[in-house]
């Protein structure tokens, strides 16, 4: 049977507005308080250090500002090699080259998509004198964080968490946020509560919040003029954005509650096809489910061939692959997303090291071998991607999506 394209463009992951943002908006209006002061930012902090239980947030112009004065407040220098999570947005990776760090990627586990804590084991054998480790929360999915901060703490380095994608989620009843020394939220457009754009510093430290407070805002020294002994820059949030911001803060748990909702119906409608979820462990996280993820079993994968800039595949019965799925979503009028091409992949990076659970990922000529474990990084960029899992779709839409999943096994 065909099926029709929809009407209406059904969306990755889209801002859900309320109502009760712009009334915040307009108070910054009406007050004249448009800059980087006002009520809505001191109440943005206050609702973050609520919500995530750290003592300190200082709010920022985006996410990857507070990753590049996290970079600072760990003390990341030119020439300092900093292991980092491989499968994740080039946000979290690009403050360390603002510093002039040498990223080494951390390969992924499959339990959770996550940095595997045996490849940074193997990592801190090859590299004993890395101080800092920037984990990211793949797709709202909490990292097997235990594991991570022992190892860190064994060999004397900080965590940076890149909470950019899962604020809300819980490891262990504790919210992700808390995890590193210094950690990163986003409030983009497409997270699970936006301002537009915006993020967040998380710390425990008094002396490392007002630091970045006073980096954020171009380094002022007090003086009754413009005096400056360091170098700063112009990251603090806007008054208008937080505004933004505070009227979502109310209806975070209602969009989780919704996500996880959309997670649920593609697992159950799902069920019967040689393909599985984005994964989580279930006995010690609460994922906020922010995008829903399919990885397509490795004897169900047809021919595909990708390069730096397209990809093709060849359709077999039965069978499918990222391209096909993603281009048949397309032709219905709905997005969806490769899932993030890890680092040690990139263009950028290729020189960088890369290292796996074996050792040096970059002296094996066979890194690579789909669902052996070698290179997860690489088997689940081939082999998965993000499906719609905006919280306005309806459960008809998504049924929809489901049927056009189904279809490219045909």
């Amino acid at each position: 049977m065909e099926i029709k394209p929809f009407e209406k463009k059904v969306w990755l992951s889209s801002p859900t507005m309320h109502g009760e943002e712009i009334g915040y908006v307009k108070e910054a209006y009406d007050t004249n308080w448009m800059s980087t002061i006002g009520k809505n930012i001191n109440e943005v902090e206050r609702l973050t250090c609520e919500k995530v239980g750290c003592k300190y947030a200082v709010a920022l112009s985006c996410g990857t500002a507070a990753l590049h004065l996290a970079m600072k407040l760990a003390g990341v220098k030119s020439g300092d090699k900093v292991f980092c999570t491989d499968v994740t947005f080039d946000a979290s990776v690009n403050p360390i080259m603002y510093e002039g760090g040498i990223p080494i990627f951390i390969d992924t586990e499959y339990d959770t998509w996550n940095m595997d804590p045996r490849a940074l084991e193997k990592a801190f054998e090859i590299y004993p004198d890395v101080k800092v480790v920037v984990v990211v929360n793949l797709y709202g999915t909490p990292a097997k964080m235990d594991e991570l901060t022992a190892i860190c703490e064994k060999h004397g380095a900080v965590i940076v968490e890149d909470a950019a994608e899962s604020l809300g989620a819980t490891y262990k009843g504790r919210q992700t946020g808390t995890f590193g020394t210094f950690n990163a939220i986003s409030f983009n457009g497409n997270k699970i509560i936006t301002g537009s754009s915006g993020g967040m510093l998380l710390t425990d430290s008094l002396e490392a919040a007002n630091k970045a407070r006073k980096w954020s805002t171009q380094s002022r020294e007090d003086a009754p003029w413009y005096q400056h002994e360091e170098v700063g820059y112009n990251y603090r949030m806007s008054n208008v954005i937080a505004g933004v911001v505070r009227g979502q803060y109310g209806y975070l748990n209602e969009h989780i509650a919704q996500k996880k909702a959309i997670y649920m119906r593609y697992k159950e409608g799902f069920k019967d096809l040689p393909v599985t979820m984005n994964p989580y462990d279930e006995n010690n996280t609460e994922p906020n489910f922010w995008l829903s993820c399919l990885l397509i079993n490795e004897q169900a994968m047809c021919k595909q061939v990708r390069s730096d800039n397209e990809a093709c595949y060849v359709k077999e019965r039965g069978k499918s692959c990222p391209t096909e799925i993603l281009e048949t979503l397309a032709k219905h009028n709905a997005e969806g997303r490769p899932i993030w091409k890890p680092m040690h992949m990139q263009p950028l990076y290729r020189m960088n090291p890369f290292i796996t659970k074996e050792g040096n990922g970059r002296a094996k000529t066979n890194a690579y071998i789909a669902g052996k474990g070698v290179d997860v990084g690489a088997d689940i960029f081939a082999r998965g991607l993000c499906l719609p899992s905006d919280n306005k779709m309806t459960v008809e839409e998504q049924e929809k999506i489901i049927e056009i999943v189904k279809s490219c096994f045909e």
